[in-house]
């Protein structure tokens, strides 16, 4: 077996001299897994394109493009253009994109996207002379008449540093999910060690649909829940809350899950939980306000220490307001023995 060769790589000329721009329809393991690091070894600098970046016709001259899985029309019209002048064409699939006969049984929308974005792109892609890569030694074998090229996949290296900023309300805080939408935008734009997981269905979904490293997860039950609160990896918790009747009678019970699973918590001045939380020792106050929330989540994600010694005084008080509610249980166990007639 042999991996995939980027000699025919290393040789761009005049404007696009040392570019290779890499076309995917958006950030995905068949990239990261097989083609960056194949192309790596190129030594050429890689221009990650989504289907709507076109570079200029100009740009393109000496460079490679690489198309990752699918083949968009904008990219045939530009390539079919510029062609003489690219000094190598790849199109990489890690399934067999190119065989209708093996999507039977799929749905129909999936089936039309293959087909329309790699399927029905084979002959084109032979009339251009393109290179064929593949991922694994049977689309290899199968396409040996198009001289396939075997690229294996790469470790991926984890990203390092990564703070995870949470929100888990329910259902009944659709004002406060829909509040804090802008906040975390402007927080993973700045930071891009951050990551946002938030309960929720598909409204939720469709809200945040289209922020980078956003995981929302489908509402679960409370044993659920506290299983999850049980995983390693969370940092900071979020609790806006906004000032209506309805939110006047919670608790901060949201103190004990953030402190539970090794997360410092962001809180309302208008909550329950100000009324625990000394600002900047257990946690952190700020003023409903999205440009405080965006602030204060940053702060966090870039002083590590300041959060270790938060969640440190913060476990410290969760054991506070652990012995005061055994007091108040007591209390009320003797008040109900002294009401009996």
């Amino acid at each position: 077996m042999s991996y995939a060769s980027t000699s025919n790589l290393s040789h761009p000329v005049t404007r696009g001299e040392g570019l290779l721009y890499l076309v995917e329809e958006r950030p995905n393991p068949s990239t990261d897994y097989f083609v960056l690091p194949a192309v790596a070894q190129s030594g050429l600098r890689v221009v990650r394109c989504d289907f709507s970046d076109l570079p200029l016709a100009a740009d393109l001259e000496g460079a490679a493009v690489v198309f990752v899985r699918y083949v968009p029309s904008s990219w045939i019209k530009l390539v079919d253009a510029v062609r003489p002048m690219l000094s190598a064409l790849v199109y990489f699939m890690d399934d067999d994109l190119l065989d209708a006969r093996v999507t039977s049984g799929m749905s129909w929308r999936y089936r039309f996207k293959l087909a329309r974005l790699a399927t029905w792109r084979s002959a084109w892609l032979h009339h251009q002379g393109a290179e064929l890569w593949v991922s694994t030694p049977y689309l290899q074998q199968k396409y040996a008449a198009w001289h396939a090229q075997l690229v294996l996949p790469s470790p991926i290296t984890a990203p390092s540093g990564v703070c995870s900023v949470f929100y888990h309300g329910s259902s009944s805080h659709a004002a406060e999910i829909r509040w804090l939408r802008p906040v975390i935008e402007e927080a993973l734009r700045c930071e891009e060690r951050l990551a946002f997981g938030i309960v929720g269905g598909q409204e939720v979904y469709h809200l945040y649909r289209g922020l980078p490293r956003v995981n929302v997860m489908h509402p679960m039950s409370w044993s659920a829940y506290q299983h999850l609160l049980s995983m390693p990896g969370r940092h900071i918790g979020l609790a806006p809350l906004m000032d209506t009747s309805f939110n006047r009678a919670r608790s901060y019970t949201k103190f004990f899950d953030f402190t539970r699973c090794e997360a410092v918590g962001i809180y309302s001045p208008n909550g329950a939980c100000a009324g625990v939380i000394k600002d900047g020792v257990n946690g952190m106050i700020a003023e409903l306000r999205q440009d405080a929330w965006i602030e204060a989540i940053l702060k966090l994600a870039h002083d590590e220490t300041l959060r270790q010694s938060m969640l440190h005084n913060a476990k410290v008080s969760a054991d506070e307001l652990a012995d005061k509610a055994k007091l108040g249980y007591s209390g009320l166990l003797k008040q109900s023995y002294a009401n009996k007639p």
